[in-house]
């Protein structure tokens, strides 16, 4: 299985591509991480929230995979432990299909994103910065796979 981590933003600073690195690299074959960037739109003085997020959008959604489950991180979604996260991947794995989780930029993902997702997950009640939300998922994505795998990381 591949879980695609589709975030709008690219070129983003050196600290956020070495932590989201060091968690990508550490998930197993079977369950590999792949990250793709989607640029963020242009922005303006006179630029609506409303239209960049819908551009964004559709570049995110033309990025998933045919055949893959998708999954929109949003702060409205539902919150899970990371031992409820590790049954979730479990599920997933289980079900042999590929999964592909949106991040948003600034502005957040499109209700077009927001409807099409099978489901939403939330972080936190936080708001977070979205490039450091690519490093939060890839660790807890790792935890959960140690939990899985009965390794001692997550103690």
């Amino acid at each position: 299985m591949q879980i695609h981590l589709l975030a709008v933003g690219s070129k983003m600073p050196g600290w956020v591509e070495q932590g989201y690195e060091e968690y990508a690299r550490r998930m197993p074959p079977e369950c590999r991480l792949n990250l793709v960037e989607i640029p963020l739109a242009k922005r303006g003085k006179t630029s609506a929230v409303e239209q960049l997020k819908q551009q964004e959008g559709e570049k995110l959604l033309a990025a998933v995979p045919k055949n893959t489950a998708l999954w929109a991180l949003d702060s409205q979604g539902r919150s899970w432990s990371t031992e409820q996260l590790a049954g979730r991947l479990t599920e997933w794995l289980q079900g042999g299909q590929d999964v592909a989780l949106l991040i948003g930029g600034p502005d957040g993902l499109s209700r077009d994103c927001l409807q099409q997702a099978g489901g939403r997950w939330s972080l936190s009640p936080l708001t977070l910065p979205h490039p450091l939300v690519r490093i939060i998922v890839a660790e807890q994505l790792y935890r959960a796979m140690s939990i899985i795998k009965h390794h001692p990381y997550h103690k």
